[in-house]
This record gives structure tokens, C-alpha cells and sequence, in this order.
């Protein structure tokens, strides 16, 4: 009899195992909400169907100035479903000390941002954004190709005090492209340009 509820026991454990990797596995980005830049909840539903290009932003970082390529990318292609959503992020080297509406402000007069952006948050720790954890479990590495890049990797990891995960986000300009199937990710590193990789998003789209 004992032997029969241990076995019964081991089985529940293990098919509850199974379905909770089952869910895992069918998450998708859609499924996500987070909070806007004014303070508003946001739905990632509405975005179904579409391909996400998901950024961690700073106002003050060597990478800044992406911000131009980034919305030269979502102006070309925002028509073929393209939307572009920047999240800021103060975890790296106090990079991002501004208000959600101080951001807002410089990134709309600096450099002509239109596409959306969500509010200051995390992307690494205990209190990262669920988002973030999703996309980083997808897209677990980025590449760095050439000496240089390979070099700016050594250093980010030397200074980046948040990372405590091979997957977690080394800086500033990490990207994520999200195919419209909501679960395929390709992730790009912080010295990738955007027009290093507009390739990919065309074959997304």
C-alpha cells in the first residue's frame, strides 16, 4: 500500500512537471502586459500577429545615438507590421537617471522617436520585467562578431554589475527581434547597428 501512494505520488509530481513545461513552452510574447511610458497599462495582445523589435534604452550611453537607426528602421517598415517598443533601463552604469516623461522628452526632441516606449524598468535581477525573462529564456546568447565587438563584450562583461546569468543582458541597446509567431527570437547584441541587422527583420516580415 505504501509502495502504491509513493508511486502515485511520483506520477502526480512528474505530470504536474510536464504541464507546467507544456505552458512554458506555449507562452508567447503576446501573452505578456507591462506598463507604458505615461503610466498606462499595455497589452502585448495588441501587438498579435505582428514583428517585435524589443530594445532596453538609455538616454545617456555610448549606444544612444541608435536611437536614430532604430527609428529610421520603424518608420521604413511600421507599414509591413514592424513595431518597435523601447524599454529604458537604469541598470547599467546609471545610464537612464531621468522620469518616464523626462525620457519621453528627450527621445522624441533628440531624435525623433515615435514608436512606443514603456516605462523605466528592470531587465536583470529579481526584479527585472517578465518580459525580459521571456525574451532572455528564447534568446538565451547574442553574437559579437570582430575583434572590436569582441573586445566591448570582455569589457561590458567587466562592468556590468547586474548580470548574474549567462543569458542576462551584458548593457544598454540589447535587442530582441520577435517573429509574428510570437515565440521565434533573435537577439542582438549592444554594438549591433540597426541596419546590421534590417535583413533579418525583412525575412521576419
Amino acid at each position: 500500500m505504501v509502495k502504491k501512494i509513493i508511486l502515485a505520488c511520483l506520477v502526480a509530481v512528474i505530470s504536474l512537471g510536464c504541464a507546467a513545461k507544456k505552458d512554458s513552452d506555449m507562452a508567447k510574447i503576446f501573452d505578456f502586459k507591462t506598463t507604458g511610458n505615461k503610466g498606462a497599462e499595455v497589452d502585448f495582445a495588441q501587438f498579435e500577429g505582428k514583428v517585435l523589435l524589443i530594445v532596453n534604452t538609455a538616454s545617456k550611453c555610448g549606444f544612444t545615438p541608435q536611437y536614430d537607426g532604430l527609428e529610421a528602421l520603424y518608420q521604413k517598415y511600421k507599414d509591413k507590421g514592424l513595431v518597435i517598443i523601447g524599454f529604458p533601463c537604469d541598470q547599467f552604469a546609471g545610464q537612464e537617471p531621468g522620469s518616464n516623461e523626462q525620457i519621453e522628452e528627450f527621445c522624441r526632441l533628440n531624435h525623433g522617436v515615435t514608436f512606443p516606449l514603456m516605462a523605466k524598468t528592470d531587465v536583470n535581477g529579481a526584479n527585472a520585467e517578465p518580459i525580459f525573462e521571456f525574451l532572455k529564456e528564447k534568446a538565451p546568447k547574442e553574437e559579437y562578431k570582430g575583434f572590436k565587438a569582441k573586445a566591448t563584450q570582455k569589457l561590458l562583461k567587466g562592468i556590468s554589475k547586474s548580470v548574474e546569468k549567462d543569458s542576462d543582458i551584458l548593457w544598454n541597446f540589447t535587442k530582441f527581434l520577435v517573429a509574428r509567431d510570437g515565440v521565434t527570437v533573435k537577439r542582438f547584441a549592444p554594438v549591433a547597428e540597426p541596419k546590421d541587422f534590417e535583413k533579418d527583420v525583412e525575412a521576419f516580415l
